[in-house]
């Protein structure tokens, strides 16, 4: 059979979170790290890239038995995620769509003029006293991101496993954190509002509900 399940919710930002730009030509006195933006308008996002490539590094950390390269995770990990490795390539079930922040008029209302800080840091250099200040652009508290990812359903029988092992990834990040300086504080998050419906093909309505319950109690804290 094929078909394809569409999973949603929103990701909500619950400490500032730091996913790099480039500043290539950032003017004198600009930020020194900026985080990277949607070119249409300007708003703060999130890359699918980032959101899987984390998730997977997680999952292989629980998975693994040891650190391996990621064309040879778990089955289960390649199974979900792709391999490109020559004698056993697999196309990645799950598709992660960039995600551009969803809830600028809130933030606005609330009193933001911008939808990013800047974080003034300083590292002080032990032998010789010399203090480095940076700044590093933030995504602000409170944001919200709307997932958006389409699992691709080939195989009947790992359809459930497959969705156990994408709830896990989702309740890892949350006890970890996305994008950089997540040992200072930065880039904690939450799932939030869950769904997932079929989008192409037919899928058992029983096996709907159980994705769900999947997805929705991974996520609970």
């Amino acid at each position: 059979m094929y078909a394809k399940v569409r999973i949603s919710g929103d990701i909500e930002v619950k400490t500032g979170m730091h996913i790099g730009g480039s500043s290539a030509f950032s003017a004198i006195g600009a930020v020194d790290s900026p985080v990277i933006l949607d070119v249409r308008s300007n708003l703060p996002m999130i890359p699918g890239s980032s959101l899987k490539g984390k998730m997977r590094s997680l999952l292989a950390k629980e998975f693994n038995e040891a650190i391996m390269e990621p064309n040879d995770d778990h089955e289960r990990l390649t199974r979900l995620f792709g391999s490109a490795k020559k004698d056993n390539i697999k196309r990645s079930r799950v598709l992660f769509s960039d995600m551009v922040l969803d809830n600028e008029q809130e933030l606005r209302d609330a009193g933001l003029q911008s939808m990013t800080e800047v974080k003034f840091e300083n590292s002080i250099n032990r032998a010789t006293a010399i203090a480095n200040p940076r700044q590093i652009e933030r995504v602000v508290r409170g944001s919200v991101f709307r997932l958006d990812l389409i699992y691709e359903l080939e195989n009947m029988d790992e359809f459930l496993e497959d969705m156990e092992t994408l709830g896990e990834g989702m309740k890892l990040l949350q006890f970890d954190y996305l994008g950089g300086s997540g040992s200072r504080g930065y880039g904690k998050i939450r799932f939030e509002a869950l769904e997932a419906d079929v989008v192409v093909g037919q899928v058992d309505d029983d096996a709907m509900t159980k994705c769900r319950e999947i997805l929705t109690k991974a996520v609970e804290i």
